[in-house]
């Protein structure tokens, strides 16, 4: 019999009342190898009855205490990192050694820095702003907050939401993606562990699930990384309610290549690595190359044979770049784009599906895109480059700034005041020169336009999760 995951509620596996279960396909073979819930609403009213209960007590807490705890979370990621690797590869097809070395020593360091950073809240000093009163100011949490993570990075972006939560003192409902629950389950293991029962909670499911989650009269807030759709969709639903909302949502990264870049060999093996990484499906992925004319053809040389050259494997390779896509969906969708290709554009290298088992797509760049292309324009998600031209600094802002969203970029020059130039105008959250995707848990994440809002990491992610309220004292005789 196919095993069978269960709901963490109220600090115990539990088994969900709604009786019904929905496969989890391995995408390194297509095939089902364990089964997840689909969490109804009797489900989801007892996750959020255990994370109200919780908050009396942890919301009290101080910040010392839920630093103690959270550090103890970060040390327990540590000890059980090979549990975690295992759960999110098998679930996601991720190659064992990339997740290694690039996510769960990541995912320990943001529960350590949002453990000091819950002791760091500040705000102005307290002072006699009135004659005979004095004001003060106290970041406090919000509530139970109701948080959906999505199925590129599920462990990852579970991190990001679940520690500066905590650490600000809310507790939590969380739904993960109907695809890759495994690993999430497994945080919440290890989770439990430590904190009180009721703190964190997850329930599994599909989409009527996560409505349930975000539509739940309990949330104060609710928190979303996935598309644009599913963000228009909370946020609708929010508004009904008057609930926070933080919303990291889609993007679609300009690489602005600049003539004078010294090594343009190097930067282009740079920007294959991060457009490719995690079979692209990151919505910061140098996904949209914008090179100066004079330059365009020695790029895409350079270009295409990084990308030939790169290596995508099921999650034993330790070889492998990337891994599979994620689900039969999405691999349905990248290829779609190749169904429509308009004739004016050019894949130099991949395209297509490789082999007949799993969801593999080769590394691919896409030559001769113009700005209203579709593929220019819409968020592929998979390990496919496109490149376009520009003529100079004014064309490149123009084309990099022209699509609906605003999440990340970046720009590629040796000129430090062109450099300053373009950061500048860039309308994105996040802007890298010289470099592409590195993250640290001190300084922000998130997007503008219909990348959505709120920050992830750093102070500005732990603020996201707190309500500001002041208190004035009369001190007069």
């Amino acid at each position: 019999m196919t095993t069978r995951l269960q709901n963490f509620i109220n600090g115990e596996f539990v088994d969900a009342k709604s009786g019904r279960f929905s496969d989890i396909i391995d995408p390194c073979t297509g095939e089902a190898y364990v089964q997840a819930p689909v969490s109804g609403q009797e489900d989801v009213d007892a996750a959020y009855a255990a994370a109200a209960a919780a908050f009396e007590s942890w919301g009290q807490k101080t910040p010392g205490e839920r630093a103690g705890l959270l550090l103890k979370v970060a040390d327990a990621i540590d000890a059980r990192a090979d549990e975690i690797n295992e759960a999110e590869c098998l679930n996601t097809g991720k190659p064992r050694a990339r997740m290694a070395e690039d996510e769960t020593p990541v995912a320990a360091d943001h529960f350590r820095f949002f453990a000091g950073a819950a002791r760091t809240l500040e705000g102005p000093t307290a002072g006699e702003f009135l004659a005979e009163h004095t004001s003060v100011i106290r970041h406090e949490p919000i509530g139970v907050v109701g948080q959906v993570t999505p199925w590129n990075y599920p462990m990852m972006m579970a991190v990001w939401k679940i520690a500066p939560a905590l650490a600000a003192g809310n507790t939590i409902v969380l739904k993960p993606s109907d695809t890759t629950p495994v690993s999430t389950l497994k945080l919440a293991e290890i989770l439990g562990s430590v904190l009180p029962p009721g703190v964190f909670n997850v329930v599994t499911g599909d989409r009527e699930t996560g409505a349930l989650v975000v539509g739940h009269p309990t949330a104060a807030m609710v928190a979303i990384t996935g598309s644009v759709g599913a963000g228009m969709a909370v946020a609708k639903t929010a508004a009904e309610d008057l609930k926070r909302v933080h919303l990291e949502l889609g993007g679609k990264a300009p690489v602005v290549v600049f003539e004078d870049v010294k090594d343009l060999k190097a930067a282009a093996e740079a920007i294959a690595t991060a457009g490719l990484y995690n079979a692209g499906q990151d919505c910061t992925a140098a996904c949209r190359v914008l090179v100066h004319e004079s330059v365009h053809d020695e790029f895409v040389e350079a270009l295409s044979a990084a990308a030939a050259g790169t290596v995508t494997g099921d999650l034993s390779n330790e070889e492998a770049l990337y891994g599979p896509l994620n689900n039969e969906n999405q691999l349905a969708k990248v290829s779609g784009f190749f169904e429509r290709l308009p004739a004016h554009a050019k894949v130099v290298t991949g395209g297509h599906r490789v082999g007949d088992k799993g969801y593999f797509f080769a590394p691919t760049v896409v030559d001769g895109l113009q700005q209203d292309d579709e593929m220019v324009q819409n968020e592929v998600f998979g390990p496919v480059i496109t490149v376009q031209t520009f003529s100079d600094e004014a064309d490149a802002l123009a084309k990099a700034n022209g699509v609906q969203y605003g999440l990340s970029g970046s720009v590629w020059t040796s000129d430090h005041g062109r450099a300053m130039r373009m950061s500048n105008r860039l309308d994105f959250g996040v802007v890298w020169v010289n470099t592409h995707i590195p993250f640290v848990s001190e300084m922000p994440h998130g997007g503008f336009k219909h990348s959505g809002y709120g920050k992830d990491l750093s102070v500005f992610g732990l603020h996201d999760y707190t309500r500001v309220k002041h208190v004035m004292h009369y001190i007069g005789e």
